[in-house]
């Protein structure tokens, strides 16, 4: 049996994966707008700083900053998750009725979409990968993976070419890039 221990860092700078539970659509892009806004709305609520961030089609990454005195990364997430769901559910979104297996862990043998004690509806994968940042090599790295990610991916040739990445609103590394490329 699995069980996931999150370190608590007060403060911590953290890069994370977000997946959605079905691999290979759009619904990310394609309801960019309703995923800034749970964002948004979550800041708001729980403020924390977005040092990198890029949304792809299945999946994103992000770099946050947070709080001093401030280590709950995680119930930002799940604010953040719930209220995209919510909000592509209104829209008419409806997830597959079958999603794939969990093959291992405490869940092992149950549909994730399937979780309807927990009020779930397998949009997104129920957990999420996290590092926390170890020093100004790291953070750069981390930076730079979120903005060559659509590059990556084969979705741009360019960072500059994908429209949902910070890669537009942060240009402090920008030499570090074009050494990059």
């Amino acid at each position: 049996m699995s069980f996931y221990r999150r370190p608590r860092v007060s403060g911590a700078t953290v890069f994370f994966t977000v997946a959605l539970a079905q691999r290979g659509g759009s619904l990310l892009v394609d309801e960019v707008t309703r995923l800034r806004a749970a964002v948004r709305q979550t800041k708001t609520e729980r403020p924390f700083h977005i040092d990198a961030w890029v949304v792809l089609p299945d999946h994103l990454h992000a770099l946050w900053t947070l709080p001093a005195g401030d280590a709950d990364f995680s119930t930002r997430w799940g604010a953040i998750k719930a209220r995209f769901t919510m909000s592509v559910r209104r829209a008419g979104f409806t997830p597959p009725s079958r999603l794939p297996m969990v093959t291992s862990g405490r869940y092992a043998g149950v549909n994730p979409g399937l979780r309807h004690d927990k009020g779930e509806v397998g949009i997104w994968q129920r957990r999420f990968w996290e590092h926390h940042i170890r020093d100004e090599a790291d953070y750069r790295a981390h930076v730079r993976y979120c903005w060559l990610n659509p590059v990556k991916h084969g979705l741009v040739k360019r960072p500059e070419d994908w429209p949902y990445s910070s890669v537009h609103r942060d240009r402090r590394f920008q030499k570090d890039m074009d050494l990059m490329l």
